[in-house]
Order: structure tokens, then C-alpha cells, then sequence
């Protein structure tokens, strides 16, 4: 299990979670962020933090975000498991379901 970063981050990114996560397997897409699932601790340190609610814990997802789990997987299938977001910064793309999205306000 891991946790899952959903819609409410979408063309918000507010990082408070980066800052949070003692592994650093959070990383910034063009416009999300997504928790590696590989490298989570499942500490649960990012969900408290988040200011718009974007984190829950993967059996936890709302079921209007059930895909996002699907988008933080996949999201990785080409970077695999670099060891830490921090040595990456951001990363010039996003998972389709998201890049698939209209502006969110």
C-alpha cells in the first residue's frame, strides 16, 4: 500500500509535503506531484500537511479518484526508482490522465 496524491494538487503543487516526507518520494510533474510507490514508507507524514487535501492513503481514495492511483504508479514506469525527488527536480511531464485535465481554478 502507499499513499496517492489526487486532483486537488493539479495546477497547485503547494510542496508542503515535499518538505514533510523523510524519504524524498515525492516528485514534481509539470502539474502535480506524485508519490513514488516503490520508495514510500507509508509514514503518512505528507497527508496532515497538504493544504487542498490532494493525499490520501491508496484504500482511502475517494472513489472520483481512484485513476490517480493509476496516474502515481505509472508516472514512474519511465523514471523507475531513482532513489529521491530531490536529485531530479522537476519533472517536464505528467502522467496523461492529468496532463489530460482542463486548468483546474
Amino acid at each position: 500500500m502507499t499513499y496517492v496524491i489526487a486532483q486537488p494538487c493539479v495546477d497547485v503543487k503547494d510542496k508542503a509535503c515535499i518538505e514533510e516526507c523523510p524519504v524524498d518520494c515525492i516528485y514534481e510533474g509539470q502539474r502535480s506531484l506524485y508519490i513514488h510507490p516503490d520508495e514510500c514508507v507509508d509514514c503518512g507524514a505528507c497527508e496532515p500537511v497538504c493544504p487542498v487535501e490532494a493525499i490520501f492513503y491508496e484504500d482511502d481514495t475517494p472513489e472520483e479518484w481512484k485513476d490517480y492511483y493509476k496516474a502515481n504508479v505509472e508516472f514512474f514506469d519511465e523514471l523507475g526508482s531513482p532513489g529521491g525527488a530531490s536529485k531530479l527536480g522537476l519533472i517536464e511531464r505528467d502522467h496523461p490522465i492529468i496532463a489530460a485535465l482542463p486548468p483546474q481554478a
